[in-house]
């Protein structure tokens, strides 16, 4: 995906980390905008970014309730959210609130603009509705029902179909525990139910379902299907 002409928007209210960003989006043809708190970030949105980097450890706008704000004005730009190490809760809470993804400070320059690009690739998938889906030797035709890896067709159970159908329609991001229990059951069921499906599901698609390629594990958060390619 080219990124010339891409407004990123940062929101962070240390410099230092401002500055890595700017050097390391602009290189790649990201056009950035920053603010230091939470109303400056609002303001920014006039600006219409195509996607923003949210730091939850603001001055004087809670990360969350910022986060929330911003959904009120645009459902649909990607946010990635910057989190402190181990607040996994915190993760969560983001990703409920419609976070597409977060990355765990310190992070590295090439993860993040990887994320970013599944990001940004979601978005475009969401709005341009294609009928089958790919990544890898993974396909997934939606209006036929039809699975396959490589040429080999793969026979799902309903319920498997249902699941690998949610992760298809939100691939490359984050979905929490909480979210596929509610989609597909009812948020109060045990997700343990939702482990043996996912466990189920990679045993039909994956080569080596305890090296998931396609259906990957965010350890106490919830799964990511790869991105489309």
């Amino acid at each position: 995906m080219n990124a010339s002409a891409i407004k990123v928007l940062v929101i962070d209210d240390e410099p230092p980390i401002r500055k890595l960003l700017r050097m390391g989006l602009s290189t790649q043809g990201y056009d950035i905008i920053e603010a230091s708190n939470g109303k400056l970030a609002l303001e920014k949105l006039a600006e219409e970014p195509a996607l923003i980097i949210l730091d939850l450890g603001l001055p004087d706008i809670q990360g969350h309730d910022l986060l929330q704000m911003i959904r009120a004005r645009n459902d649909s730009v990607p946010i990635v959210v910057l989190s402190s190490r181990g607040d996994e809760a915190g993760k969560v809470q983001a990703l409920d609130l419609g976070a597409d993804d977060y990355l765990t400070k310190p992070f590295g320059m090439d993860e993040l603009l990887a994320r970013l690009r599944a990001a940004l690739r979601h978005q475009l998938q969401v709005h341009g509705e294609r009928p089958v889906f790919r990544t890898g030797e993974l396909s997934v035709d939606l209006v036929r029902r039809i699975v396959k890896v490589g040429e080999r067709e793969v026979k799902l159970s309903p319920k498997e179909y249902d699941l690998l159908r949610v992760l298809v329609q939100h691939a490359g991001k984050v979905l929490t525990h909480r979210f596929l229990l509610k989609e597909l059951w009812d948020e109060l069921t045990d997700a343990q139910y939702l482990r043996v499906y996912v466990r189920q599901l990679r045993q039909k698609i994956e080569l080596d379902p305890e090296r998931p390629q396609f259906v990957l594990t965010e350890t106490g958060i919830g799964y990511r299907l790869r991105a489309p390619d």
